[in-house]
C-alpha cells in the first residue's frame, strides 16, 4: 500500500474546487456523504495548532465559499466540519486539512451527537445539562 505521506499527497494539489493564496479546497478522495470536501493549506505543516494565524483565516474562508458552493449544488440539510490532528486524532495524512461533511436528512439513524460520534459510545448523552452541545 503507498503511504500517502512519502511524497505528501496534499503538497502537489489536485482537483482544485477553490483556492485562494495560502490554501485550496478539493474534494475528499473517499468521501463520506456526496460533496464532502477538504480544504488545505498549501505550506506543508502537520498539525492545525501549528498553522499560522494567516491560514487559518484563509483555511476557514474557502470552508464558507465552499459551503455557499454546497448549498446551491447539493443542498445538504447541515455539515460536519472538523480536523484531525495527530495518529490518535485519526490523522493519516500528516499535512492539515479541514473536513467539510455535508449531512443529510436519513444519513444516519440517530445523527445526534454529531462529531461525538467518533466514540460513538459517547454520542448519546443528556441534553439540557450545562456545557451540553
Amino acid at each position: 500500500m503507498r503511504d500517502p505521506n512519502n511524497p505528501c499527497i496534499f503538497c502537489t494539489p489536485r482537483g482544485v474546487t477553490r483556492q485562494n493564496a495560502l490554501a485550496y479546497c478539493a474534494r475528499d478522495s473517499f468521501p463520506v456523504s456526496p460533496g464532502h470536501s477538504l480544504v488545505i493549506p498549501f505550506r506543508h505543516c502537520p498539525s492545525f495548532f501549528e498553522l499560522s494565524p494567516e491560514e487559518v483565516a484563509a483555511c476557514m474562508e474557502l470552508v464558507a465559499e465552499e459551503r455557499g458552493a454546497l448549498d446551491g449544488d447539493l443542498k445538504p440539510d447541515g455539515y460536519n466540519v472538523g480536523v484531525n490532528v495527530g495518529p490518535a486524532g485519526g490523522q493519516s495524512v500528516l499535512h492539515v486539512h479541514v473536513h467539510l461533511i455535508p449531512r443529510y436528512a436519513g444519513d444516519h439513524p440517530s445523527p445526534q451527537g454529531g462529531i461525538r460520534q467518533i466514540l460513538p459510545w459517547k454520542a448519546d448523552y443528556p441534553r439540557g445539562v450545562e456545557a451540553s452541545s
